[in-house]
């Protein structure tokens, strides 16, 4: 018997994701629960087991294309059924399940009067999400077979571009005169390699860091920045790292005390632990769910995700360093959960381990800012007018203008300086 793979709902804003990798090829044999395809959102990055033992006998998305929610991207023939299929072997669908004759464009379609629409969990999830009832539901015309409403008809509808049913005139119908015809836009032309070039096409991870990367852009943002001593931070580090990993059972970096200075000061300014909601409010966070910047593969170079330690503001350094090292492995491995990756209210990004000195990092809309952590480097500094050699690093903190004043920025950024100079988190 042939069995769907289906694209689950990895999330309640998630409707689609893009195919990553197959992670076997059409004719290949798969065991039930063996991983089978790596699927991408912009929410998480995660492989799907095979939901039966047979052969992979068709790919129906290819690696880089989009799937919908509860749409299928391959077929497995059951094993009590499966003979080893060709590449190409095509499935075709029973008399029931035929699809229909594709045309040109498929036109909108109004439900038969007084006839209950049926409606997608895809649709119903964007609806959901964007506060639509099931009266305005019923209003869209569908593009879908037999009226069916697709998500792209929601989509439309909801940016004012398609009409809705038609309802009955209460006043004689004006004709409308006749428009002019909409001028023809032509396509851009396909980019073309020239010599000793190559084109890589943008999907994947890349496409979904691409799109969240432009959403950031469109908001005014701001980077402030301040100079830190952490000649004390270094020295402890220096005296307990050995000893740490052999109490605790995880390595003692850097970066659990910026995490534990940034969501001690979140608490002291709760508007920097903030973010801006479609309707132009400001949500305000109690709880301090900071996201930390992981970049994937062993170069580092096969994109970047940005899973959350939750409740920083209640846990201690040791706490934070194993939560840290958790989350950091299953990032790689590609085990996160939706969960893992979701509730974030602030992050941090930490450059400094790969030598950078300084940067300005771009925040994670709709997040209120990101604070980068950046190297750290022996530096001579006048202490009571002699010169000294000290542990000296950037912290560099970017802000949504919106939400945060200059003076807000200058004063959150500098009591995570002086929590870190101080170095008290063990007293």
């Amino acid at each position: 018997m042939a069995v769907e793979i289906l694209m689950p709902e990895l999330g309640e804003s998630v409707h689609e994701g893009t195919v990553s990798r197959w992670l076997k090829k059409e004719g290949d044999f798969v065991k039930e629960d063996e991983p089978v395809v790596e699927i991408m959102t912009d929410k998480v990055n995660t492989e799907l087991p095979s939901p039966v033992s047979g052969i992979l006998t068709k790919i129906l998305i290819q690696e880089g294309g989009t799937v919908e929610v509860f749409h299928a991207m391959g077929i497995i023939e059951e094993q009590s059924g499966a003979t080893k299929a060709e590449p190409t072997a095509q499935v075709t669908p029973t008399q029931s399940e035929a699809a229909p004759a594709s045309t040109p464009e498929s036109q909108p379609v109004a439900a038969k009067s007084g006839e209950k629409k049926w409606f997608t969990p895809v649709v119903k999830a964007i609806a959901k999400e964007q506060g639509l009832t099931d009266a305005q539901l019923e209003t869209i015309v569908g593009s879908g077979d037999g009226g069916r409403v697709t998500k792209k008809d929601v989509e439309a509808y909801l940016a004012g571009k398609r009409p809705t049913a038609p309802a009955k005139p209460t006043t004689p119908a004006v004709q409308p005169r006749e428009s002019a015809p909409a001028p023809q836009v032509k396509p851009a032309a396909p980019a073309v390699a020239g010599p000793e070039q190559y084109l890589t096409p943008l999907v994947g991870m890349r496409k979904m860091i691409a799109e969240a990367m432009v959403r950031s852009s469109q908001v005014p943002t701001v980077s402030t920045v301040t100079q830190v001593d952490v000649t004390n931070m270094v020295k402890f580090r220096e005296r307990n790292k050995d000893s740490f990993q052999e109490t605790y059972g995880v390595k003692l970096t850097y970066t659990p005390f910026f995490i534990k200075a940034l969501a001690e000061t979140l608490r002291e300014f709760p508007l920097a632990n903030s973010s801006m909601t479609p309707d132009n409010q400001i949500l305000t966070n109690k709880g301090v769910h900071v996201g930390v910047a992981v970049a994937l593969g062993a170069k580092g170079d096969e994109g970047l995700i940005v899973p959350v330690i939750r409740d920083c503001h209640s846990k201690t350094l040791i706490e934070i360093a194993k939560d840290l090292e958790s989350i950091a492995k299953a990032a790689r491995s590609n085990s996160l959960k939706t969960s893992d990756v979701q509730g974030g209210t602030f992050t941090l990004t930490n450059p400094g381990t790969y030598g950078a000195l300084f940067g300005t990092p771009m925040i994670n809309a709709p997040q209120a800012g990101i604070l980068g952590t950046y190297s750290i480097q022996k530096t001579p500094v006048i202490i009571d007018d002699m010169i000294a050699i000290r542990s000296i690093m950037h912290l560099v903190l970017t802000y949504d203008h919106r939400i945060i004043d200059g003076l807000v920025a200058g004063k959150f950024l500098a009591a995570i300086r002086d929590r870190l100079q101080s170095f008290d988190f063990f007293k």
